[in-house]
């Protein structure tokens, strides 16, 4: 069980590595090896790590400590969650694409009907495309 993450922007070092309870050597390392963990820099060149950082943090020490993956094979793993990841982000947007185009050939549907049902038959839309 992970400790939930206090609600601010940055957090150094020794706070992450009291946060997830691992050495900030440690961390240092990990930095080394996933490229998904990239605190920034004050101008001071501490590290200055975000939430997401924080998570992925969470996540590699589960993939190494809990669940016995080596380096390389979390780095696999993680690999292959981003891109499953990638893969059902670019699905649901196919899916919204198409519901939306649905929706716009409806509308565009009822709005000929409208205007070919004009009283007197004086409006109409042309059948020839462009």
């Amino acid at each position: 069980m992970k400790p939930e993450i206090p609600d601010k922007l940055y957090f150094k070092i020794g706070e992450v590595s009291k946060l997830v309870g691992v050495a900030q050597h440690v961390l240092r390392y990990w930095e080394t090896e996933f490229p998904s963990i990239r605190p920034q820099r004050a101008g001071s060149q501490q590290r200055l790590y975000r939430r997401v950082d924080i998570e992925m943090v969470f996540i590699i020490k589960a993939l190494l400590h809990q669940q016995g993956y080596t380096i390389a094979g979390a780095k696999k793993r993680l690999a292959q969650e981003q891109k499953k990841g990638v893969a059902e982000n670019l699905e649901q947007s196919h899916e919204t694409i198409a519901a939306h185009l649905s929706q716009i050939k409806s509308e565009l549907q009822e709005i000929e009907e409208l205007v070919n049902r004009e009283p007197g038959g004086n409006l109409s839309v042309s059948k020839t495309r462009q």
